[in-house]
């Protein structure tokens, strides 16, 4: 569905439903989405979804993953209160990953860190060059 319309002019319209029943679904019903911060284009981190959670973050405005490890539905922030809230969802090309356009509240990373990408990779090593900004036991205090 998507590559048959790919040539279509700009304002052209799918229905979300026929969009949803053609996205490009693994073998466990997930799609990867990327997230972005909205207003600085910085990558936050990347995670799974699946059409419930696609539905409910378009449905709310609040973002909703599925988390593979507790293997349901998990609202970023739910647990730290460092909530992303929806700018836009995109579709790529090829109709197999999500990009999530977001304003996210402090840290994104369970690590406490601004964002999940905090190692970087040269020809020799790899190296953790971001601090966490909020320590993860206070994050996540109960």
């Amino acid at each position: 569905m998507f590559k048959d319309n790919e040539h279509q002019p700009e304002g052209f319209q799918l229905s979300l439903k026929d969009a949803l029943d053609h996205l490009k679904y693994n073998a466990e019903g997930l799609v990867p989405a990327i997230a972005q911060q909205h207003d600085t284009g910085e990558v936050l981190m990347m995670a799974w979804m699946n059409r419930d959670a696609i539905e409910e973050t378009l449905a709310t405005g609040r973002v909703c993953y599925f988390s593979r490890s507790r293997g349901k539905l998990w609202r970023k922030g739910e647990s730290s209160g460092q909530m992303q809230m929806l700018k836009a969802l995109r579709i790529d090309c090829d109709a197999d990953t999500l990009l999530v356009s977001v304003d996210q509240t402090g840290p994104a990373c369970h690590t406490g860190r601004r964002d999940c990408f905090y190692w970087k990779a040269d020809t020799d090593s790899v190296t953790i060059d971001k601090s966490p900004i909020i320590d993860p036991k206070e994050l996540y205090k109960k």
